[in-house]
């Protein structure tokens, strides 16, 4: 799978332009503090000394590597302090970059520091994505009414967890059949990723049984999450009556499994050495090996029966 830039290269453009207000030595140290080396070779041409001067920097990093990125964040950091410092700056210049960043997932505050609005170490598993629109677009809605709105965090959550299962089983071509329920669809895909109980098989990490174990509780959280949005303490479903005693720990409680799930797949499906490409590789020699199939509420067993019976 291709690695996509972290940051857009509209976001670097913004910071390349704002560069034109800053003295070439100034932008230079900005990223030499960050332990970047100016390339010796550079197909860019700008009137301004200034935007190539960080041009030369900004071509150094790998937009793809979350710790090239974070360094590279503080570099945009320093040049906002320096500007608002030195008053060297439109209101509207920072209004563009605030527009920007939160479009690439970060928030700006009024000390101009730059955060994720979301965990870096997620980031770094979109990242590996063809397309990670509709787990993002899910990522975001439970955030953004984690305070506000925790019904809708749980439901937002539930939706993450089956965005993300539909995207795997999608890139290992493993038909999710008609109306496929949660829980088949996490068992399909952890067990199309050797991330399910009854497939941890092998040496090392992969194959212990204190990994078994860990996993047997990881199925459950999209179990967990489907029953609490079912019971009426997620959106999703009309309900007569808004849930009562829900609140903000529940939301976070929601949101925090749910992201903890969908990174342990993604960083699965992305690993080179994961046990299931080696289990791939031998399926696709063989046309014996039967491949993971996602039953139909139809034909499915009690769903919540076999969760209970997965996760020992």
């Amino acid at each position: 799978m291709n690695r996509v830039d972290l940051i857009s290269v509209g976001t670097r453009n913004a910071f390349r332009a704002l560069a034109t207000n800053i003295p070439q030595n100034t932008v230079a140290s900005f990223w030499e503090d960050e332990g970047f080396v100016a390339v010796d070779q550079l197909d860019y041409d700008d009137s301004s000394v200034r935007r190539v001067t960080f041009q030369t920097y900004a071509a150094a990093v790998d937009w793809t590597d979350i710790n090239h990125v974070q360094r590279a964040l503080r570099a945009f950091e320093w040049e906002l302090k320096w500007l608002a410092r030195n008053a060297y700056h439109n209101d509207s210049d920072f209004d563009g970059v605030w527009e920007r960043l939160d479009r690439d997932g970060l928030a700006l505050d009024a000390n101009h520091n730059i955060t994720w609005k979301h965990p870096k170490g997620l980031e770094h598993s979109l990242a590996s994505l063809n397309d990670a629109s509709g787990i993002r677009d899910e990522i975001d809605r439970a955030h953004q009414t984690l305070l506000t709105d925790p019904a809708g965090a749980i439901g937002a959550s539930k939706q993450l967890i089956e965005a993300t299962a539909k995207y795997v089983l999608t890139e290992l071509g493993v038909p999710l059949g008609k109306n496929p329920d949660l829980p088949d669809l996490v068992k399909s895909a952890q067990q199309a990723l050797h991330l399910h109980p009854s497939t941890v098989n092998g040496i090392g990490p992969d194959g212990a049984g204190g990994l078994r174990k860990i996993l047997g509780s990881v199925s459950t959280i999209a179990i967990g999450l489907a029953e609490l949005r079912n019971l009426g303490y997620g959106t999703g479903h009309g309900h007569a009556k808004s849930p009562v005693g829900l609140g903000v720990r529940h939301a976070r409680l929601a949101v925090n499994a749910a992201t903890t799930w969908c990174q342990l797949l993604l960083d699965t499906l992305a690993d080179p050495k994961a046990p299931w490409r080696n289990a791939a590789a031998t399926s696709s020699s063989s046309t014996t090996q039967p491949q993971p199939q996602i039953q139909s509420p139809d034909n499915a067993h009690s769903t919540h029966a076999a969760a209970q019976g997965d996760s020992l």
